[in-house]
């Protein structure tokens, strides 16, 4: 099976340490974040990767060159350095046969069960599964009635909804639901497939973290530290 790894955005909101080197290529426990990302589908066999660059893709495409990494495979191809996510993906329609195929982001990492996820979205037969998550708390949660507080509860990430984690198992029929480059796979494609009913969460509780400011970094960096993985 085939995973696509969408890692062509410019990674503004991280722009300290982009200025130089594409998001997915900012090191965790020094190695990039894209190489814990594989790993993770690589320890459940699935080790067929088309990484889909843009911004600053020649250091991605020297890594995968200078680095062998036994057993993989590893398709490095630029779909533009402006292409939005939907776009990038229909970019790749050509390398994908008529066969599931898995996606995630270039900047995200979980310890989600690959393959309870695949197991799920088979048993659902439906276009598109997404891995839901739970956001990581940032601020405390209250409630207030005139001037009193009348609920208060220090951060805590079951007061929020569940969101779009990545970690996507996709059929064929997506690329349907792309126009072209200017496309974002989470608007209209999504909400068009949603509106089908062929769009299923897979619920994950575990570990999951993205990386979209220095913050986030300094907590896989942490997470790291006291697990020595994920």
């Amino acid at each position: 099976m085939k995973c696509i790894i969408l890692a062509g955005g410019r990674g503004t909101r991280i722009s300290e340490l982009t200025k130089n080197i594409p998001k997915p290529m900012i090191k965790i426990s020094g190695k990039p974040i894209i190489y814990h990302i594989m790993k993770h589908y690589s320890n459940y066999g699935i080790k067929d990767f088309i990484i889909a660059a843009g911004y600053k893709k020649n250091i991605i495409i020297d890594f995968f060159k200078k680095k062998k990494f036994r057993d993989w495979k590893v398709k490095v191809v630029d779909t533009g350095i402006n292409t939005m996510t939907g776009g990038r993906l229909k970019r790749l329609k050509k390398y994908i046969k008529q066969e599931t195929f898995m996606l995630t982001y270039g900047d995200g990492l979980s310890n989600v069960n690959l393959k309870k996820l695949l197991k799920f979205h088979k048993k659902s037969k439906k276009i598109s599964t997404l891995t839901s998550v739970r956001p990581p708390a940032r601020f405390g949660a209250i409630k207030i009635h005139g001037n009193k507080v009348t609920y208060f509860k220090e951060k805590s990430k079951l007061d929020e909804g569940w969101i779009n984690g990545g970690f996507f198992v996709f059929e064929p029929e997506i690329f349907k639901f792309i126009s072209g480059d200017h496309t974002y796979l989470e608007r209209e494609p999504l909400r068009n497939v949603s509106k089908k009913k062929q769009l299923y969460a897979y619920k994950h509780h575990g570990f999951w973290q993205c990386m979209d400011t220095l913050r986030d970094k300094e907590l896989l960096e942490q997470t790291f530290k006291r697990k020595s993985k994920f």
